[in-house]
Order: structure tokens, then sequence, then C-alpha cells
């Protein structure tokens, strides 16, 4: 049976990807032989660009499990970071031709294994994509997976998800998943930083996210991050905060299915509500 690009949310325009490299699991060997020196270089001024901006906004886990990505020039092979990823947490990176559809997901995650999509975007796009590319993923993601309570969320999220599915219950996690591993905030001992990958691979949001007046930023309520809807073409007006990943790591412990009840019997809040 032929593998289908999957879409989330409008868009006019098709997913990218070579979907028929998909196997059922819709993971694929790393096409690294496809890549040109125009998208190796695109990865290296991305990296660059982004790297330099870490210090004072990203936080200190992330900073420190940034080398453990290896080559900084050319887009890195999987392979390779998976050498050092397995020793560190148990987890591996497998590649993807694109979005995937949420059991899939799911159970990768599960099993400690990150879907990373191996395309990577346009020199035209540099500034701002609408799909996950390879930076996106490998930059955003990857780093933390080396952290071991970071890492152990993220599969505790992927089993989450997998029951989340079957109590019909996907997009209150899915908003747990845009406010936390995407979006999230954690505060340091020497002030706020970011954690999140959608935050972290972008040169903008990255700045607004820790700096700007403008976003109302919030203690992690679980309930809360559930019932508010998430903007996917500007920055976020509304963030969360945590004090640590073992925080993340409690407060999503506990069996989501009475909360999912309450959060599906009240109104959704916009992503600007006021708290």
């Amino acid at each position: 049976m032929a593998i289908e690009p999957v879409v989330y949310g409008a868009s006019e325009r098709p997913p990218r990807g070579d979907y028929t490299r998909a196997g059922a699991d819709y993971t694929c060997p790393q096409n690294y032989d496809a890549y040109t020196e125009a998208d190796h270089d695109t990865y290296r001024r991305l990296y660059e660009r982004q790297a330099a901006l870490l210090p004072g906004l990203a936080c200190d886990e992330f900073i420190a499990a940034l080398p453990s990505l290896g080559t900084s020039d050319h887009i890195p092979r999987f392979e390779d970071i998976n050498q050092r990823l397995r020793n560190a947490t148990g987890w591996e990176i497998v590649t993807v031709p694109g979005l995937i559809p949420e059991v899939p997901f799911f159970t990768l995650l599960a099993n400690r294994k990150f879907p990373v999509t191996d395309w990577i975007r346009k020199p035209e796009e540099f500034d701002y994509i609408v799909e996950p590319d390879v930076f996106h993923d490998l930059f955003g993601h990857v780093p933390l997976l080396f952290n071991p309570i970071f890492a152990d969320h993220m599969q505790e999220y992927g089993k989450g998800g997998l029951k989340a599915h079957r109590l019909g219950a996907c997009e209150q996690l899915s908003r747990l998943y845009w406010y936390t591993i995407e979006f999230g905030l954690i505060q340091q001992h020497d002030g706020l930083r970011a954690y999140g990958a959608g935050i972290l691979s972008s040169s903008g949001e990255l700045q607004h996210s820790v700096q700007s007046s403008e976003p109302q930023r919030l203690p992690l309520d679980i309930e809360r991050v559930m019932r508010t809807r998430y903007k996917i073409d500007s920055y976020q007006q509304t963030y969360f905060v945590i004090n640590s990943f073992q925080e993340l790591f409690d407060k999503t412990a506990p069996d989501f299915t009475p909360l999912y009840e309450r959060v599906k019997a009240k109104d959704e809040l916009a992503a600007d509500a006021v708290a």
C-alpha cells in the first residue's frame, strides 16, 4: 500500500518529500548523496547564524549538548549522530520524508526513535519555512535528546500519544507538544531561556520569546495548555514556562484521561487569551 503524504493545517502547497521512499512505519534511509553543495551551504549558514544567537537565550542544557551533533559545516550523516546518541540516552534518529501521521510518530517516540526529515529548505526560504526540514529537526530537537530527563520525557510523550489517539484526545495532546517541546521556555538561575525546538531553530522567535515585552509568559499548567489554541504562521502570543526538565517530566506523568474529559467540557482559549 502506498504511503501518503501528511498535511497538518491548511496549505495550498502539497507536502514536500518523496514518500515513495518510505516504509510502512514512514521511515527510510537518509538520501545523503542527494544533497548538493548548495544544500550543505544552506545548513552551514543556518547553523552558524543560530549558534551565534544562543548565548543568553537558549537553555544551558541545549548549549552543552549542541556539539554532540558533530560537524556544522555540512549536513551530518544521521548514523554518525546515532553512535553518540545511543551511548548517551539510548535514543536514535530515523529518517522520514516529511510530516508523518500521529500513530507512526507516537510509535517511534515510544521506542526512543526520533523522526528527522532529511530534505533542507531552499535558499529563498532561509528565514522562514512552513514545514520542518532537516535543520529544524536536527538543530532544534536532537540536542536535548542527549539530556537523560528530557529524553525520558519524550519517550513518555510517545506512549501518551498512543493512548490519546485511542481516547480521541490527540488535539489536546498536540497542544502540549506545541507549547513545550516546540515553544517551551525555562527559568534558569540566571534568567529566562528557550528550550523549545521551534524557538531554538528560529532567529526571530528566539529573541522574541525571551526578550520581547509583547507575549505573555505563564507557569506551565497542563489543563490551560490543552485548552489553548496556537499560531502556526506567526510568533507565539503565549509561552509557558517550566523551572526544570524534572518539573516537565513530573507534571506530565499522571494519567491524562480525566484531564482530557475536563478539557473537552470547557471552552477553548485563544492563543492570546489573558490568564
